[in-house]
């Protein structure tokens, strides 16, 4: 998800920067010893707050390893078959859902708990407004749209019924959130369902979307209708994600969350006024049938956890395909608003190119579809957030080559597409374990833009009519907004125990910085092969962190490497910042006093060895008549460099330069605080480096990893070359004004 007016990737998230919250709401009391348990169940709820999994999985969590020789992509736990109708003028979804869910555990289970995520916008009081409202309280964020009467969104379960049986259901609290909350319901079965057993239920509802907020909602007469369903929880076992018993994994919708559900098929009907353009998840079955100006569409999926759709009106299409080795042949759609035109066709190239990267580097696209949708003018909140095979962009009416829109557009392309791996099949927890989705995926997509040499783009269509088009490298700018210097929380933190917006908005900036440095530590070979290996095993599963973890380190061989990383940065708030103090050189030139040599004495006094010296000197210009400054001289010189740490360690590199332009690399791979490194040449040393490659940007101020005694005014007549040239393009045009 794209963070910003949404969630957000490498373009937006220098929003980050600006942000100066400094607190997320703690709706309940710090972690607890046991996991809470529903007064009303008898199976636990999984921790609120105790979330961070440092334990891997069993070998046989979520069915074990899929091989591809299963008759199913996943373990398919759950199904929907659901009739939806929106009132287009109201914004509302009448729906009727037949659900089938496996009781995988060894007991059986007499309450089941749903996800009725839409209520999070249905009063100032649920769990997602009262975090919201205590962010913005403290400098502001993201998603801070303002409902007025009319605009509230929310989610009715009209009727459940087991076998024709009426059930009652109770609104709970896993995460000791506030009353009013209702965004997970607890359903009491007339008939348990037994250890194995299957569960059938048929469920009424209605959901009235919101004004747009975030992810969901309408604008107009659009229709993003997300989230939009009764969603069971997940039954964990013990031996998947850090569970020592059978729990419910249910929390509440949190203002930074975002979903964790059980693979499954949906089956779906949607009928929309006949003059709207609708989209899925999954495949269209059969032409849609007509029938006194509204349209129904068949829309079917399975091996995923979720489903969303859109409709809108006047919207257009734009198709395109993907065919590649291990993949079937993918349908891509464009859907976008005419005054979002220019968008379209970059979005659906930026779409086709993100499916043959990621099938390359990681594993084939499984699926059969991708449908991106780009949202209208006001309804940016709906936009940067994927579901399966679906997501939505962002729209700019002009997107030329090489400015700062082409490049919003492509990442944030790249970014939601991407999500279709590391949220899609690789199931991760978002809720408790965004980095595993929202930072992993940050990673790959740079190694994208990297592969594809796209830099950042600090231009507009003006400033490239002025001749200036700055751009910087993904990784730098990651960093650039990875508050590395004063981190407040772990990456392997959950997306709601957090000091702040901006400390989340961290999961994506530093977990990229944190894995590239883990990349160059290892190699970038390595590190792919070691993706490929934890996608490999956890495609279709639910991995955890420590699972990650495992995958890294099973691949590489590398332990030690991981391990800092991890223990440092993932589950820690480390941080690192090496820096040159200083490059000092003198000549080696004889010493005055006595010294014994053979049996014999000698003493050399100071005016005796100045005349020495001057001779020498003379002798060798003599001899050296074209000598230019910086050559070896008559003596040879000792330079001594020294490099002081604060933080933790990590392999460095120094590079140190001397007079005559040569230069000398040597390594910095312990724990000392501090360290000297003498050099001893014909010529002196000028400068020093660390990390001349860039390979740790994990540390914090890079500003003072070198020192230079040569003075270069290289950059400062460059950037006074570049304000001068801008100034005279503003005078010019005034004269011609």
């Amino acid at each position: 998800m794209r963070l910003a007016t949404g969630r957000g990737g490498l373009w937006l998230a220098a929003v980050v920067l600006l942000w100066s919250g400094q607190a997320l709401a703690q709706t309940a009391a710090q972690p607890a010893a046991a996991a809470a348990t529903d007064a009303g169940g008898e199976i636990p709820f999984a921790p609120a707050h105790d979330t961070m999994i440092t334990q891997q999985s069993a070998p046989n969590a979520w069915g074990g390893e899929r091989t591809g020789n299963e008759p199913t992509l996943s373990d398919r736990v759950v199904s929907y078959t659901i009739d939806a109708t929106l009132d287009a003028p109201k914004h509302a979804v009448t729906g009727k859902e037949h659900m089938t869910w496996r009781n995988r555990s060894d007991r059986a289970v007499s309450s089941v708990y749903f996800h009725l995520y839409l209520n999070a916008f249905q009063n100032e009081g649920s769990t997602f407004f009262t975090e919201r409202a205590v962010e913005a309280a403290n400098g502001g964020s993201r998603g801070l749209a303002h409902l007025k009467k009319g605009q509230w969104g929310w989610i009715r379960l009209q009727q459940v019924q087991q076998n024709g049986a009426a059930l009652k259901w109770s609104y709970v609290h896993p995460d000791g959130g506030p009353d009013a909350d209702q965004t997970v319901v607890r359903i009491d079965l007339a008939q348990p369902v037994p250890a194995g057993g299957t569960l059938a239920l048929d469920i009424d509802f209605l959901s009235q979307l919101p004004r747009v907020v975030e992810r969901t909602g309408w604008w107009g007469d659009f229709n993003m209708v997300g989230q939009w369903f009764p969603k069971i929880g997940v039954l964990e076992l013990p031996g998947e994600r850090g569970a020592a018993q059978v729990r419910w994994n249910v929390h509440e919708f949190h203002f930074s969350s975002e979903f964790y559900a059980d693979f499954g098929s949906f089956d779906v009907h949607i009928t929309t006024p006949s003059d709207y353009t609708v989209g899925a998840v999954g495949q269209l079955q059969g032409a849609p049938e007509q029938k006194d100006g509204k349209t129904t569409y068949h829309f079917m999926q399975a091996d995923v956890h979720d489903f969303a759709w859109v409709a809108a009106k006047d919207f257009k299409t734009l198709d395109g395909s993907y065919e590649g080795p291990g993949s079937p042949k993918v349908a891509v759609r464009v859907i976008y608003p005419a005054e979002y035109v220019a968008s379209a066709a970059p979005s659906l190239k930026s779409s086709i190119d993100a499916i043959g990267y990621f099938s390359r580097t990681l594993a084939p696209y499984p699926y059969h579809t991708l449908t991106v949708v780009i949202p209208p003018y006001n309804a940016d909140e709906a936009g940067g957030m994927e579901y399966p095979t679906f997501f939505t962009s962002e729209g700019y009416k002009e997107v030329e080559p090489d400015t700062a829109n082409q490049m919003a557009s492509d990442f944030v392309n790249i970014h939601e597409f991407g999500h279709g791996y590391f949220y899609g099949i690789l199931a991760s927890n978002e809720f408790e374990e965004p980095i595993l989705d929202e930072g992993l995926n940050e990673y790959w997509d740079n190694r994208m833009l990297r592969e594809r040499q796209q830099d950042l783009v600090l231009a507009s269509p003006f400033t490239k009519w002025l001749g200036i088009t700055p751009h910087l490298k993904g990784f730098e700018f990651e960093r650039l907004t990875a508050t590395l210097r004063h981190p407040h929380d772990p990456l392997a933190q959950n997306s709601w125990d957090r000091l702040s917006g901006m400390s989340y908005g961290t999961v994506y900036s530093r977990t990229a910085t944190a894995m590239h440095d883990l990349e160059e530590r290892l190699g970038h070979p390595a590190l792919e092969k070691a993706f490929k290996l934890y996608y490999q095993r956890w495609h279709f599963r639910h991995p955890s962190v420590a699972d990650f973890r495992a995958a890294l380190i099973d691949s590489s061989g590398d332990a030690k490497d991981v391990d800092e990383i991890f223990n440092d940065y993932v589950y820690g708030t480390r941080v690192m910042d090496d820096r040159v103090e200083s490059v000092d050189a003198e000549e080696v030139l004889p010493k005055v006093g006595v010294s014994w040599k053979d049996g014999k004495e000698t003493e050399v006094v100071a005016d005796d060895l100045d005349k020495q010296l001057d001779k020498q000197r003379d002798d060798w210009k003599k001899a050296h008549p074209n000598a230019k400054p910086g050559d070896p001289g008559p003596f040879p010189w000792r330079s001594t460099v020294t490099v002081t740490r604060d933080g933790v360690p990590a392999p460095e590199l120094l590079r140190v330069t001397f007079e005559d332009g040569t230069h000398e690399d040597v390594t910095w791979n312990d724990d000392r605080r501090w360290a000297r490194f003498v050099f001893t040449k014909p010529s002196k040393a000028v400068s020093a480096e660390l990390d001349p490659d860039q390979h740790n940007l994990l540390d914090t101020d890079r500003l003072d990893n070198s020192v230079s005694n040569k003075p270069d005014g290289a950059a400062s007549k460059r950037w006074t070359a570049d304000v001068a040239a801008v100034l005279q393009t503003l005078y010019s045009m005034l004269v011609t004004l």
